[in-house]
């Protein structure tokens, strides 16, 4: 018995989770209606959590956190980029959170998002002990996999959320597409 993976065929499982997660995020940002999308019952709106979701997803699919370069219309000065409030940074003059990114923001971020999953995965040394981010002390695989849960977990929220206010569901996606 072989008790090996090897690392192409652990970068394409990656990918195909990847792709999947982030298919059933865009299935929910495209479901959301318009009174949803900005509300701010419960506490982040339906765009925040969106958002967030995208903006880790390609923020740690990168090799470190000085590789990460965001997608062109991410609003960076503000103390909260990620879209989700922390505490207010004392005395800072920056707005918490960026202004609600609109629907059609949203899926443009999804797409880019998207289209690097391959060569960003395909780029990971999956071998290495560090994540890359030193407040993360796990390995690049180990990494790798709490992004995919990170990313599946706000999905599943956004897609309760449309279950709870419109008995609609987001639909399971086992396996996304692979290169």
């Amino acid at each position: 018995m072989n008790d090996t993976i090897d690392t192409a065929t652990l970068r394409l499982i990656l990918k195909s989770q990847y792709h999947a997660g982030l298919a059933m995020l865009r299935e929910a940002i495209e479901r959301c209606p318009d009174d949803i999308w900005l509300s701010t019952q419960p506490r982040n709106a339906y765009w925040q959590v969106a958002y967030h979701a995208l903006y880790f997803t390609h923020f740690y699919l990168q090799k470190d956190h000085q590789a990460f370069h965001p997608w062109a219309e991410h609003q960076s000065a503000v103390q909260n980029p990620d879209g989700i409030p922390g505490p207010p940074e004392p005395g800072s003059t920056l707005p918490l959170i960026p202004e609600p990114y609109t629907r059609t923001q949203a899926l443009a971020c999804w797409d880019v998002c998207d289209q690097v999953v391959d060569s960003a995965v395909d780029a990971l040394d999956l071998a290495s002990p560090e994540s890359g981010f030193p407040w993360y002390k796990m390995s690049k695989l180990e990494h790798q996999l709490v992004n995919l849960r990170h990313l599946q977990h706000h999905a599943a929220q956004l897609a309760d959320r449309l279950r709870a206010a419109l008995d609609t569901g987001v639909r399971w996606i086992g396996a996304g597409r692979s290169s």
